[in-house]
C-alpha cells in the first residue's frame, strides 16, 4: 500500500432535520461529492447526519435505522469509489443480530466498509434507544494512514484518543452533536494537542427540539492549532493532512509516547468513584477523605534565579503579600522555583537541606501550605521534586515522573504518586510536564484528590484564543472572542473534576510564557470556576469548595466526580500494556 506523505481533507457541516432521512441524505451526498471534486481524499460528516439526533425512544428511531453495510453505505461508496476518497458517516445502526441500535460513525473507502466506530460512551438521552459500543476503539489502516474514528461524548474521555493515538492514529475523525459551548471546543483541540495527531473534527448546528447545536466543524493540527473551521451553517472546509507531522508524535518538542509510564497507570483500569466515595475511601478505617471546606487557592507565576537565597527571598516576598490580601490557605509556586533552572544539579540539595528547611520555617510562620520546586538530592541520585510545607511542618515530597528534555542530562524519574490529605481537601502533586500526560492527572484523581498542585516549567504555546461565534447560545455560555479559549491545563482541571493550581515560570525570553491559574473542576460551568490567567510575574486567588452537605452522599463535583464516575475502563487496557 502507498501511502501520500500528505493530502487534503474536508469537514462537513450539516443541519439535518428529524424525520426528513431521505432529503437529509441527499444533501449529505451533494455536499460529500462536492468536497470530493474538490480533491478532498478524507471527507468526515457529522454523528447522526442521516437522520438528526434528538430522538425520544427506540420505537421513535426505529423506522430510521439501518445495517452497515446497507442502503445509505452503498451510496455514500459510490462516492469513494468514483472519487479515490474515503468517508466518514454518522447514522444509528441496527445490528441484525440482536436488534440493538448503535450511534455509530462508519469509515467507507473505494472497496466498501473500511471500518465502524459504536459509539462507547453515551450522552444524556441516548441510552433511551442506543447501547453503548460493543466495537473497541480501533485504528484503521487505509491508503490516507492510520484512521481512528470517535463519536461526540466519547471525547470527553482522554482514553478513547489516547488508545487510538497509542495504536499509531495519524488522524482521529470526531463526528458530533456538540452543544452549549463556543466552539472549536477546547476539548476538541487538546485531544489533536495531547496526542500530536490530527482531528477532524464534524459537527452539527442549529436548533432540534430545543437543543442548540454549536457548529464549529474544524480540522486541528497536530500542535493544537486550528487550521480551518466553520462557525455556523452548513458547509465544507478544508486542510492539508501532513502524516510527517503527526508522526513526529511530540508535544511542545517532547518525545511524549516515548516516555509514557504504563507499569504506573493501573489505576486507568479502576474506578474508584463507582461506588460512593465517602464509604469507599474510608473503607477498612484505611485513607478516609478529609471533611473538606471552603478554601483560598493560590498560584504564582515568576522566573526563577540560579541563587537558591535570591528564589528564597522572592517565594516570601510573593507568600506574605497574597497572605496579606487574600489569606490563602495554599500557595503554589513553579517548578524548581527555589533551586532554578539553569544548572539545576549544581544547586542540589536533599528535602532536609537549608533550602526546605526555610521554605517550611515561612510556611509555618504565614499559616499557609506552600508547594514549591526544587533539584533534591538523595545519595547518588538527583530529582526534580515538589515539596508540601505547611502551618504542622513539612508535610511531604513528591518526585517528577514524566521527565522532559531539559530535565533528561541531571534528573532520575520519580516511580510513585504521592497524595495528602489537608484540611482543605485530598491533594495530588504532579510536576510541569507530567501534565502533559492525561494519564498523571487520571490516577490521581481515581485516588481521590480534590486539588492537583503543578509546579510547572513548560515553554511553548498551550493555549489558543477564540474570534467569537454567531451562534446564539443563551447565556451564561460565552459567545464573544477570549484569548484564552482553549488553555490545555483548563481541560486538565475539568476532565478530572479536580481544581487545579497550574504555576508555571513566566520568562518569554527563554520561551516560557506563564499562562498560569487556578482552574475549576467543571469545563461547562459558566462563568469559568477559575482565577485571571496570568501574563506576568504575579499572583492569583481563587475560592475553592470541596465540602459537601451534610448527606452520605457526594454533593460537590469534585467529590462526585462526573465525568470520572462516567468512563467505561474495560476499553482502556492498551493504555497500561507495557509487558510486551
Amino acid at each position: 500500500m502507498t501511502i501520500p506523505t500528505s493530502y487534503r481533507a474536508a469537514t462537513v457541516q450539516f443541519e439535518p432535520t428529524m424525520y426528513e432521512k431521505k432529503r437529509n441524505i441527499e444533501r449529505l451526498l451533494k455536499l460529500c461529492a462536492e468536497a470530493a471534486a474538490e480533491g478532498a481524499r478524507l471527507i468526515v460528516t457529522p454523528e447522526m447526519g442521516t437522520t438528526g439526533y434528538c430522538w425520544y425512544d427506540r420505537d421513535e428511531v426505529k423506522p430510521f435505522v439501518e445495517t452497515v453495510p446497507g442502503p445509505s453505505t452503498d451510496r455514500f461508496q459510490r462516492i469513494c469509489e468514483q472519487h479515490d476518497c474515503y468517508i466518514v458517516l454518522g447514522m444509528p445502526e441496527v445490528d441484525p443480530a440482536t436488534e440493538l441500535y448503535y450511534n455509530t460513525a462508519v469509515l467507507i473507502g473505494p472497496n466498501g466498509i473500511v471500518g465502524r466506530h459504536r459509539k462507547s460512551h453515551p450522552y444524556i438521552a441516548e441510552p433511551k434507544w442506543a447501547a453503548n459500543g460493543d466495537v473497541a476503539h480501533q485504528v484503521f489502516d487505509t491508503e490516507l494512514g492510520r484512521i481512528g474514528m470517535l463519536v461526540c461524548m466519547d471525547l470527553h474521555f482522554f482514553e478513547t484518543a489516547r488508545i487510538e493515538a497509542v495504536a499509531g492514529a495519524d488522524v482521529i475523525c470526531h463526528i458530533s452533536n456538540w452543544l452549549q459551548e463556543r466552539t472549536p471546543a477546547p476539548y476538541w483541540i487538546n485531544r489533536a494537542f495531547e496526542n500530536s495527531c490530527y482531528v477532524i473534527e464534524a459537527n452539527r448546528w442549529g436548533l432540534e427540539r430545543t437543543v442548540q447545536f454549536s457548529g464549529g466543524s474544524c480540522i486541528i493540527e497536530p500542535d493544537g492549532r486550528v487550521a480551518v473551521s466553520i462557525d455556523s451553517g452548513d458547509g465544507i472546509a478544508y486542510a492539508q493532512v501532513d502524516l510527517g507531522k503527526s508522526r513526529k508524535r511530540e508535544v511542545l518538542g517532547e518525545k511524549v509516547f516515548e516516555k509514557r509510564r504504563p507499569e504506573l497507570y493501573p489505576e486507568l483500569m479502576t474506578n474508584s468513584f463507582t461506588w460512593n466515595p465517602g464509604d469507599f475511601f474510608k473503607l477498612y478505617g484505611y485513607q478516609p477523605i478529609p471533611k473538606g471546606k471552603l478554601s483560598q487557592l493560590a498560584v504564582v507565576q515568576l522566573s526563577p534565579a540560579d541563587d537558591v537565597a535570591a528564589n528564597l527571598a522572592t517565594i516570601e516576598h510573593r507568600a506574605r503579600d497574597l497572605v496579606a490580601a487574600a489569606q490563602p490557605d495554599m500557595i503554589v509556586f513553579p517548578e524548581l522555583s527555589l533551586t532554578g533552572l539553569t544548572d539545576p544539579a549544581a544547586r542540589a540539595e536533599g528535602v532536609e537541606g537549608p533550602a526546605v528547611k526555610a521554605l517550611t520555617r515561612l510556611a509555618m510562620k504565614l499559616r499557609t501550605y506552600i508547594v514549591a520546586g526544587l533539584a533534591e538530592r538523595d545519595g547518588d541520585g538527583i530529582y526534580n521534586t515538589a515539596v508540601l510545607a505547611g502551618p504542622e511542618g513539612l508535610a511531604g515530597s513528591y518526585r517528577k515522573i514524566h521527565l522532559g528534555n531539559a530535565d533528561m542530562g541531571w534528573a532520575t524519574a520519580g516511580d510513585r504518586w504521592k497524595v495528602f490529605d489537608l484540611a482543605l481537601g485530598r491533594v495530588g502533586i504532579a510536576i510541569g510536564h507530567d501534565a502533559l500526560y492525561p494519564e498523571a492527572i487520571r490516577s490521581l484523581a481515581l485516588r481521590g484528590c480534590d486539588i492537583v498542585a503543578c509546579p510547572s516549567a513548560i515553554a511553548g504555546v498551550f493555549t489558543g484564543s477564540h474570534a467569537g461565534t454567531a451562534i446564539p447560545h443563551n447565556y451564561p455560555i460565552p459567545k464573544g472572542a477570549d484569548p484564552y479559549h482553549w488553555h490545555a491545563f483548563r481541560t486538565r482541571g475539568g476532565e478530572n473534576n479536580v481544581y487545579l493550581a497550574f504555576a508555571n515560570v513566566f520568562d518569554p525570553p527563554r520561551g516560557f510564557l506563564g499562562a498560569s491559574a487556578v482552574f475549576g473542576p467543571d469545563n461547562f460551568v459558566f462563568p469559568r470556576q477559575e482565577t485571571a490567567i496570568l501574563d506576568q510575574e504575579e499572583g492569583a486567588v481563587a475560592t475553592i469548595d470541596t465540602s459537601n452537605l451534610d448527606t452520605p452522599y457526594p454533593t460537590n463535583i469534585v467529590r462526585r466526580k462526573d465525568l470520572v464516575v462516567m468512563r467505561l475502563p474495560h476499553h482502556y487496557l492498551p493504555l497500561v500494556t507495557w509487558h510486551q
